[in-house]
């Protein structure tokens, strides 16, 4: 079992940077890695970047390449989603989903095995 706890999230305006964490508890042993999805209202959930836990594998949709980075403190189990030169479209709740396997696609959501609660961010204009 393993638990995620989110936090980070907030109210920014257009150009302004958050950092997002997430921590892992329980049987993080065997992590593969994380990911990190979003959903604005009315829309679905998108995957936004996703990283392997070593570091060896990190990918990032192209919307946020360049303004988004990903970092890890593995002595605390916790990866974190930095987000520089925030746009309005950026707005949506925010989640981190932890997978155990390398899988196919950090795109997918059903290769995830565990998520977090969602953090709201919202970008002003």
């Amino acid at each position: 079992q393993v638990q995620l706890v989110e936090s980070g999230g907030g109210l920014v305006q257009a150009g302004g940077s958050l950092r997002l964490s997430c921590a892992a508890s329980g049987r993080t042993f065997s992590i593969y890695g994380m990911g990190w999805f979003r959903q604005a209202p009315g829309k679905e959930r998108e995957f936004v970047a996703g990283s392997s836990w070593s570091g060896d594998s990190t990918y990032f949709v192209d919307s946020v390449k360049g303004r988004f980075t990903i970092s890890r403190d593995n002595a605390k189990n916790t990866m974190y989603l930095q987000m520089n030169t925030l746009k309005p479209e950026d707005t949506a709740v925010y989640y981190c989903a932890l997978r155990f396997d390398r899988g196919r696609r950090w795109s997918a959501p059903n290769e995830y095995d565990y998520w977090g609660q969602g953090t709201q961010v919202t970008v002003s204009s």
